[in-house]
């Protein structure tokens, strides 16, 4: 197939750099325009990332020499770009509202940003778990007047390391939760270069994280009603988010109650089959087994299990029965792979594999 145009908001972030580092060599997309702040337009990739450069490995030579729009020059970016991935840093509002800006171009807009997670026709999706919510996209399209522009968005990075767990064991019913996540810092957009009092530290507290955690993913477990996603209402979920001196890599310790009665056999045969439409479609970015269950007592850990499947793929170990509550677990993903830049380019693929996103 003749590869899809892309433009990245926020290029010269975290994840925009991840975003970029991602479609190097990706088989259905290709990074067309770069757009970041009136700082950096103007530069080539290469020039405006010079002593900025977060990730190990080097800048794409495929990207050095794109020059740099301006983040508010819509028009330009979106003039020859199929759809654009998004990572901007703004507040809330600006988000929001450049985002609109940019769907009402009639391109599509995937982002990582928090900004339009609870627009309630937005549909905020992980793709082996609710790509069924990509319909409420024709709702959303209605109100934006528009015929291909949209909005679809990623949830919190945190939560990819219980939620699918929940998933799985769907037909157990779990009805209570407790998760305490422990974050890295690249998750702040942060090396240790950058942030150097995180060595040997840790803080107990993420502004915002914790309701994020605890409502997010509801709203994945949610359906659509009336044009729009409405919550489930269960399981209850209740969560402390902690920040860690790893660079990558969210761990979760869980408790979970379950309305069913499965043995531990059952629990992780569930966590092991479990798969969904981008393993069935063999989207490019899927990892062809989404949850690995590990046996040893003292698993997952980060330094063994963060790049499980290329970072797409989610660790589950110590499960074990809990005195106050049914069982508890432990969580593994990686953060900026799984839970920001991978997970929205694996949105992507699903939205392109089910025809929401096509070229211009």
């Amino acid at each position: 197939m003749e590869k899809l145009k892309v433009g990245v908001l926020g290029g010269t972030g975290m994840v925009g750099q991840r975003f970029i580092q991602i479609l190097e060599n990706h088989p259905w997309f290709e990074v067309k325009e770069i757009a970041a702040s009136a700082r950096s337009a103007g530069k080539t990739y290469a020039e405006a990332v010079e002593g900025r450069w977060k990730l190990d490995e080097p800048v794409p030579d495929c990207v050095r020499d794109i020059v740099i729009r301006d983040i508010n020059d819509i028009a330009g970016v979106t003039e020859d770009v199929d759809f654009v991935l998004s990572a901007v840093n703004m507040s809330k509002e600006e988000i929001r509202k450049i985002e609109e800006a940019y769907a009402k171009t009639e391109t599509p807009v995937v982002s990582n940003n928090s900004a339009h997670r609870w627009t309630p026709d937005v549909p905020m999706i992980i793709p082996e778990i609710n790509p069924e919510h990509a319909a409420v996209i024709e709702y959303q399209r209605k109100r934006l007047g528009t015929r291909r522009g949209f909005i679809a968005v990623k949830p919190n990075c945190s939560i990819q390391s219980y939620t699918p767990a929940l998933a799985a064991w769907k037909d157990f019913e779990p009805y209570e939760v407790v998760a305490s996540t422990y974050q890295a810092i690249s998750g702040a957009g942060k090396t240790f270069r950058d942030w150097p009092e995180m060595n040997g530290n840790v803080i107990p507290y993420i502004a915002g994280e914790e309701e994020k955690s605890e409502k997010e993913p509801l709203r994945i477990f949610g359906h659509i009603e009336n044009g729009q996603i409405v919550p489930a209402e269960s399981p209850v979920i209740d969560c402390q988010c902690i920040r860690i001196p790893v660079l990558y890599g969210h761990t979760a310790t869980v408790f979970v109650r379950l309305k069913k009665d499965p043995s531990k056999e059952e629990l992780i045969e569930k966590l092991r089959e479990f798969r969904g439409v981008p393993q069935d479609l063999k989207l490019p970015s899927a990892p062809e087994h989404f949850i690995q269950y590990c046996e040893e007592d003292d698993r997952p850990q980060v330094t063994k299990d963060v790049n499980y499947e290329n970072g797409m793929g989610v660790s589950i170990g110590r499960l074990r029965k809990d005195v106050l509550f049914d069982w508890k677990f432990v969580g593994l993903s990686h953060n900026t792979l799984r839970g920001a830049a991978g997970g929205a380019v694996e949105c992507a693929e699903l939205l392109t594999a089910q025809g929401y996103i096509a070229k211009k």
